[in-house]
């Protein structure tokens, strides 16, 4: 491999990229794969988002899920997310849901995991009168309507994207 000086004169050569890439490469028994599944969830009786706080807000179906083995995942007091078994549910900055999978043999694997998780969302969500939506955001709110989650970066960025642009938070 060439040294970075070097580099700073001249591009690398393909048998310098191929190796650089190689160096990084696992055996084949350490493949593995993952998944990410997002959605937004909505009051069934008006369609609203769903804030953090409240009786059935993402608080209590964070709560709720902890009954399935999920540990939460907290900033101070609050609770920003949840993990089990490699796997992580996280909130997004408009209160989106995520699910990442913990790293998995196969798309089988993957394929269970996500049913077990929707499963259980789906479970604490009817009890607390919410849906969910598989997208990464909502065709319908306007911005002003879409909650600000309680975690610490998100209420930075909340502050400061309006100063460098007019599409961010």
């Amino acid at each position: 491999m060439a040294d970075i000086a070097s580099l700073q004169e001249r591009p690398l050569t393909l048998d310098e990229l191929t190796a650089y890439f190689a160096s990084g490469s696992k055996p084949r028994e350490q493949f593995r794969v993952g998944a990410e599944h997002e959605k937004f969830g909505f009051y069934l009786n008006s369609h609203a988002p769903v804030p953090y706080y409240g009786d059935n807000g993402v608080h209590a179906l964070l709560t709720g899920l902890q009954r399935f083995g999920w540990k939460p995942v907290m900033e101070g007091e609050v609770v920003i997310g949840l993990e089990r078994n490699g796997a992580n549910v996280s909130l997004e900055p408009g209160g989106q849901f995520e699910l990442s999978g913990a790293p998995l043999l196969t798309m089988h694997d993957i394929c269970a995991e996500t049913g077990q998780h929707l499963d259980e969302v789906k479970t604490v969500a009817d009890e607390l009168g919410l849906g969910f939506m598989g997208l990464g955001f909502s065709p319908v709110w306007k911005r002003e309507d879409v909650p600000v989650m309680p975690k610490g970066r998100y209420v930075i960025m909340r502050n400061y994207m309006p100063k460098v642009g007019g599409l961010g938070l």
